[in-house]
């Protein structure tokens, strides 16, 4: 091997690990990103961001977006008393006041279904339209959304074009087939905290003074880095470590800082970890960012499901209704897809013996979505169960239906392809075994 050869090698890797260190969890989507989109599988939208709303555990379809008063207290349980809401006929869970107010700014679809009760097959399902078992493990709506508008060109932004607040949901590889660019950034961190340290951003208990005396300090050390400043092989590094300081130090991380935004909006949104990760996801929004999900958890209701309604709701209902109204203020809802549902609803009839003691098991049959913005229609609802809220009684719609519909409004044709590492192309959207068109179902409330 030549001396001065694998010297300079040496001297690179040590350089680079060196800033490795230094830039700790920076996102992987930073360098320019290659294997551009096919141009066939976009197409024009009405959107340009989308808030999914994740309800990790699955939320009860009864107690929400479906109520069922006249099917007996052992469907209804204590929540019998469902409201009216701004759009005439429509009704909604009793726990949901400010929503109902605005009901003429979401659609309600009560017909989902896949008749999975599993948690990691139907988060799997719901999350990328696909039916598991093909030996292809396929990305999310957020990843292949982060795959067409999210990189290159179409993406300038410093901030990660594919955010979670806070954690991962951890039932499946978010990014599948698509690789490591594609993944989620997730922030960790808590945005109800008095500072929101949002992992590799802000650094709990260091001031940006500090951290920009640290990084003073570090140069004035690296002699390696300034000797070879202009060197083709650190050049990607050099810029790397730039675009980091600049999400840290700069304008861009800017947008993580609550305390930036009027303490009474704040308490509009409520002072807890949803309400403030939906005026986080507002603020990330507003940077162009174009998939954010809100990962909230807390809806595995097998045990107290009622007392466990009477906490979550309410809260449900401020942190969405604020943000749902929010956006229209500013102009963002009409370019905006908020997207809210579990992996499955639960079980209409309430399970009141031990040890359940008045809980909902999984219940995959027939569940709700709640879809509001980017080209979704307001004061609609589609498709209905049966009088226990049991089964689907009209309009039956796919996982892959909505996807579709959301895919379509964010500019990615569902009918394109991706392109698996073995050279395939992938349909982005699998046929429906009806031979429908997927989305199809949905073009009733969509304009």
């Amino acid at each position: 091997m030549n001396y001065l050869t694998s010297r300079r090698q040496l001297l690179i890797g040590g350089a680079c690990g060196a800033a490795g260190l230094l830039i700790g969890n920076w996102p992987r989507w930073a360098p320019a990103a290659p294997n551009a989109a096919p141009a066939a599988s976009t197409i024009a939208g009405k959107a340009k961001s989308v808030i999914q709303i994740w309800m990790w555990g699955g939320p009860s379809h009864v107690d929400t977006f479906d109520p069922k008063p006249d099917a007996g207290s052992d469907f209804s349980g204590p929540l019998n008393h469902p409201i009216g809401t701004s759009v005439p006929g429509m009704q909604i869970g009793e726990l949901l006041p400010l929503l109902a107010k605005q009901a003429d700014k979401f659609s309600l679809i009560r017909s989902l279904t896949h008749g999975s009760n599993a948690h990691e097959t139907a988060a799997y399902m719901v999350q990328t339209g696909r039916m598991p078992g093909d030996g292809i493990v396929y990305p999310c709506v957020g990843a292949v959304i982060s795959h067409f508008r999210g990189q290159g060109d179409a993406y300038k932004s410093l901030i990660p074009p594919y955010i979670v607040l806070t954690e991962l949901q951890g039932r499946f590889s978010e990014a599948g087939f698509l690789g490591s660019r594609c993944k989620p950034f997730a922030t960790g961190g808590d945005p109800a905290a008095a500072r929101f340290n949002v992992e590799g951003v802000v650094a709990p208990g260091i001031s940006d003074e500090r951290q920009r005396d640290r990084r003073e300090l570090l140069r004035k050390l690296d002699t390696l880095g300034a000797a070879m400043h202009g060197c083709d092989e650190l050049a990607s590094l050099e810029q790397c470590e730039q675009r980091a300081y600049d999400l840290i130090l700069g304008d861009a991380g800017k947008v993580f800082d609550l305390a930036q935004e009027k303490p009474e909006l704040r308490d509009r949104y409520g002072k807890n970890t949803f309400g403030q990760s939906c005026l986080m996801a507002r603020r990330l929004v507003e940077r162009g960012v174009p998939y954010i999900t809100i990962n909230y958890k807390g809806w595995d209701t097998h045990k107290q499901h009622f007392q466990v309604m009477r906490r979550k709701l309410p809260e449900l209902d401020q942190g969405l209704s604020a943000l749902l109204s929010d956006l229209s203020d500013r102009g963002l809802l009409d370019s905006t897809v908020i997207w809210c549902c579990g992996e499955f609803g639960r079980t209409p009839k309430v399970l009141w013996e031990a040890p359940w003691n008045g809980g909902r098991g999984h219940y995959g049959a027939v569940f709700s979505a709640f879809v509001a913005g980017g080209g979704f229609k307001g004061g609609q609802v589609l498709g209905s169960s049966d009088a226990k809220g049991e089964a689907v009684r009209d309009d039956p719609v796919a996982v892959a239906d909505l996807i579709a519909t959301i895919y379509r409004q964010m500019g990615v044709d569902p009918a394109g392809t991706l392109l698996h590492p073995q050279g395939k192309h992938i349909p982005i959207i699998a046929p429906l075994p009806s031979g429908a068109t997927p989305g199809a179902a949905l073009n009733e409330i969509i304009t």
